[in-house]
This record gives C-alpha cells, sequence and structure tokens, in this order.
C-alpha cells in the first residue's frame, strides 16, 4: 500500500479537474457525456433509468478520459447500475449536479442497490447534487420491531467490487435501506459528504463497510436513524476521520457473528469524531452462539460525546436471548481522550464473551460526566482484561 497517498491524492486532483470542466469537454482529450443527451427527462414523472445506462456505458467505454454529467434537475430512477470494467481510463467521473429520486415500490428493485457501481477502477463521485431514496414511503416494510415480515431494502448506494476511488460532495437523504454500502472494494475515499434521515428511520445506516481493505471516511455530517458508520466483517484498514454524527446510534463495529464463517475485522482507527445526542457513542457487538472469528486493533481517539446514552459499549451479547457464548474474539482495543456527557449513568459498558474474554483493552483519559442529578458515572465489565491509564471518570471497573 506504499502508493495510497499518491492514488488518492490523484483522485482528488482529477475530481477538482472535473468540476471545472463539467458543463464542457474534458481534459487531454476527453468528453463529457450528458445524460440529457441519452433521453434523460428531467421532472418528478418520468423514469430515467435507461438514459443513465446508456449515458454510463458510452462514458465508460469511450477510448479515453471520461466524464457522466447529471445536470440540474429531478431524475427518476428505479435500480440502475453502472457496471464496469471500463475501457476508458481511469479515473471515471459521474458528476451530480440535480437530484436523483428513487422509485418507491420495493418490487422495482431486484438486487442490494438503487445506484449500484460494479466492477470500477478509479471511479470519482462527485459534483454536489442530492441522491434521494424516498425512504418514508418504504420505511414500514423495513422495520423489523414492528414488522414480523421486514425486508432488507436497497442501498441508495451500492458499491461491490470498486476500487481506487473517491466518493465526495454528495448530499444522501432519505434512504430506503443503507444510505451507502461498501463490499467487496479496495482504496476508496469518501469525503465531504451530508447524510440525513429522521432519527426515527429504520435500518438508514449512514455508511456500512464490508469485506473491504483501506477506506477513509473524513469530514462528513451523518445524521440518520441507525448506525452512523457500522464496520462489517472482512473490514480492514478503515479510519474514521473529523465525522459528526447525530442522532443516530453511533458509529458500531457489527453486527459480528450473524453469519456462519464471517471474515476478521482487523485494523480501525476513529479519531476526532463527535457524536450528538446519539443512542450509542462507539460500539462493539457480537451476535451470542456465533462462528469463531476476531475483530483487533481497533484505536478510538479524541472523540466527544455529548448528551450520549452509552458511550463506550462492548455488547457481546446483542441481538438474541441466547445463552449459547458469541465466540468472536475482541482483543487489542484503545480508547484515548474520550470526553463529553452520558445521558446513562453507566459511561462504560465492557461485556465480553464468556467463552472468550476481551483481551488488551485499554483506556486512557476518559472523561464523560453524567448529566443525571445526585449520581456519578460508573463503569461495569465481564469477562474483560482491562488495562487503565490517566484520568478515568468514570472510575475502573471493579472485576
Amino acid at each position: 500500500m506504499a502508493n495510497r497517498t499518491t492514488i488518492f491524492a490523484v483522485l482528488i486532483l482529477s475530481s477538482a479537474l472535473f468540476s471545472c470542466n463539467a458543463a464542457g469537454p474534458g481534459p487531454s482529450g476527453g468528453a463529457v457525456f450528458n445524460v440529457l443527451s441519452f433521453g434523460a427527462k428531467p421532472g418528478k414523472k418520468q423514469e430515467s433509468t435507461q438514459a443513465f445506462i446508456k449515458a454510463w456505458n458510452a462514458a465508460c467505454n469511450f477510448n479515453g478520459q471520461s466524464t457522466l454529467l447529471i445536470p440540474l434537475g429531478i431524475y427518476k430512477l428505479g435500480e440502475t447500475i453502472f457496471r464496469g470494467p471500463c475501457k476508458s481510463p481511469i479515473p471515471i467521473t459521474v458528476q451530480v449536479q440535480g437530484t436523483l429520486q428513487a422509485v418507491s415500490d420495493p418490487s422495482a428493485y431486484s438486487g442490494d442497490g438503487w445506484i449500484s457501481f460494479d466492477s470500477v477502477n478509479g471511479l470519482i463521485l462527485t459534483g454536489g447534487g442530492t441522491i434521494d431514496g424516498q425512504g418514508r414511503v418504504l420505511w414500514q416494510y423495513n422495520n423489523c420491531k414492528t414488522n414480523g415480515n421486514c425486508v432488507l431494502l436497497a442501498a441508495s448506494i451500492y458499491m461491490n467490487n470498486v476500487n481506487n476511488s473517491n466518493v465526495n460532495g454528495i448530499n444522501l437523504i432519505n434512504s430506503m435501506g443503507f444510505h451507502m454500502h461498501i463490499t467487496g472494494s479496495n482504496l476508496i475515499m469518501i469525503h465531504s459528504l451530508s447524510i440525513t434521515a429522521p432519527g426515527n428511520s429504520p435500518n438508514t445506516d449512514g455508511i456500512h463497510i464490508s469485506k473491504s481493505n483501506t477506506v477513509e471516511v473524513s469530514m462528513s455530517v451523518i445524521r440518520t436513524g441507525d448506525d452512523c458508520i457500522s464496520i462489517g466483517q472482512g473490514s480492514t484498514n478503515v479510519t474514521i476521520n473529523a465525522v459528526t454524527c447525530g442522532p443516530g446510534h453511533g458509529i458500531s463495529v457489527g453486527s459480528l457473528g450473524k453469519e456462519p464463517k464471517e471474515l476478521d475485522v482487523k485494523g480501525l482507527i476513529v479519531k476526532n469524531c463527535t457524536l450528538l445526542g446519539t443512542t450509542n457513542g462507539i460500539r462493539i457487538k457480537t451476535y451470542p452462539a456465533s462462528n469463531p472469528s476476531r475483530a483487533s486493533g481497533m484505536l478510538f481517539q479524541d472523540i466527544v460525546m455529548d448528551n450520549v446514552m452509552n458511550p463506550i459499549i462492548i455488547d457481546q451479547h446483542y441481538g438474541t436471548k441466547s445463552t449459547k457464548p458469541s465466540l468472536v474474539n475482541i482483543h487489542d482495543v484503545d480508547y484515548q481522550n474520550i470526553r463529553g456527557t452520558t445521558l446513562s449513568p453507566i459511561a462504560v459498558s465492557l461485556m465480553c464473551s464468556s467463552q472468550v474474554p476481551c483481551q488488551n483493552v485499554h483506556l486512557q483519559n476518559i472523561n464523560l460526566q453524567f448529566k443525571g442529578i445526585g449520581r456519578r458515572p460508573t463503569s461495569v465489565c465481564a469477562n474483560a482484561k482491562v488495562g487503565y491509564s490517566g484520568l478515568q471518570i468514570p472510575p475502573p471497573c471493579k472485576i
């Protein structure tokens, strides 16, 4: 990964160049493929799915630098798959200036995504536009707490086997399911996003990452009804920096252990983040009765909690009432410089597996003040080997 910084720098520079040339020919003999030229019809009624796919195919197969331009206007889209690999040299840019609105019919989506990028190398997704999942109409089908027949709805942006790519300057609102789902991908930089859905919207995670390596999320504001960012199985070398979350369920590792033979999670850094009124702050959650796997090498550093219900939490009894212990082995986890206010008197809860206790968990300079009257914050721990240094509010667990 020695060239990771260079690759990201090239992508950012290329993004800036394309944004300056969005309405005309691209640089270095490239071309701009405007969806209007392929039959897209702005407006809230007529669907433009096939026009978008035709414009993408033309840009993807162009023998030169190419940009797919979505100009100002509102475009109604059903399931839209931008499929590679592309013949055009990298990067290929998708410049979203207008607003994309999803068809509000769950039967219109056969896969995991509403707008999908599949097998694309060197994608730049940018432009300042809005991607509206129209989830308000469909959330009734996605609330598993109230609907026993709930279904997993499509992610607004689904990226599978996407590499060396940059997503920036996009507004995502009211997704059906996840706002963004990244899986099977490598070298992905995400920054300067705004992601918004009501605090009571179900399963509207801001960004879900799974089975991917070297993903960086930064300088974004995420307000949803579920996890701000969730880290799923097989995620390695993930960095989350300068992200503001809330409302929602906080930043979560997991849920892990639900599926058989899950891949390990390794190498997570969460730093310089702020959580505002979230249900949880930084959480690691695993299912009981899971198959063996590992979650290790995690650093949570310089994080502000503002009226968070459960600021620091490891929950290895998540999701079901099974008495069988989780077999997800959590180890090498550092919490450094975590400060702010908790709405619960239990500010630190480390409830690990009796079968594979948490190892090498360390808390340094923790200052979480309880907002309630007449009580001090406390810590609870079970099956965890925990070390402490520096300030500790709440006091360390008594094991």
